[in-house]
């Protein structure tokens, strides 16, 4: 695994789960995902085993290693969000019931590298944070488990070192559209309450295809990538 200093060599991480729902955004009511999990998902799997200050995840590339297939369910969700400043929350007055259509037996290999912060300090390295992840991917450690989409689609997952073959992705073909590629929060601390608030959300978006079942991503400061 090779690294220039400031950017880690690639890892593969493969991922899957019961169901997945990578949500479209311009899907106001009920939740439908798109066909391929997004690099915003793939982002989260990553972190969810290694997130630092210090590190920066890319997503490269994305397999799809199992036939897209659907399914349609009806769900009770609550409406509202309970926060620390309100006077708590009744879900029977809540309580609302939407359909969703998810990804059923997904699984895919994540392609990815990170690379330093301006947030790294003197001891941190590219090499202590390549290490730190493989082992904490090889042994199935994780900060929080990782999830396809939404919380409730927990997923699992193993590495693909470097040396062993990758598995094999679909033989399909197909225009995805334009695929939601990450949102960046802008912050403000609320000096009243002493605490970060969201001042605004900016997604960014890009042309997604599958060919022969591989996705590549396009790098954040791309002209693919569009605000």
């Amino acid at each position: 695994m090779k690294a220039n200093g400031k950017t880690s060599g690639p890892f593969r991480l493969k991922v899957w789960g019961r169901n997945a729902c990578f949500t479209r955004p311009e899907m106001k009511v009920e939740r439908v995902s798109y066909d391929v999990m997004t690099p915003s998902a793939a982002c989260g799997v990553l972190e969810a085993i290694l997130w630092k200050p210090a590190i920066r995840w890319m997503v490269e590339r994305i397999d799809v290693l199992a036939a897209i297939r659907w399914e349609s369910v009806r769900r009770n969700e609550v409406g509202g969000v309970m926060s620390a400043r309100s006077a708590g929350l009744f879900i029977e007055d809540q309580r609302q019931q939407r359909a969703g259509l998810f990804l059923r037996d997904p699984a895919y290999t994540i392609h990815a590298r990170f690379e330093m912060t301006e947030k790294a300090g003197p001891e941190d390295s590219v090499t202590k944070f390549q290490e730190m992840f493989l082992r904490r991917a090889e042994k199935g450690q994780c900060f929080h488990r990782p999830y396809l989409g939404c919380r409730e689609f927990a997923a699992d997952f193993s590495l693909i070192r470097q040396d062993a073959a990758l598995p094999e992705p679909i033989a399909e073909s197909r225009d995805l559209g334009w695929m939601l590629y990450d949102i960046q929060h802008d912050n403000r601390f609320d000096e009243n309450n002493k605490h970060f608030c969201i001042e605004s959300c900016r997604p960014s978006f890009f042309r997604a295809e599958i060919k022969n079942g591989v996705m590549m991503v396009p790098p954040p400061d791309s002209e693919e990538v569009r605000q």
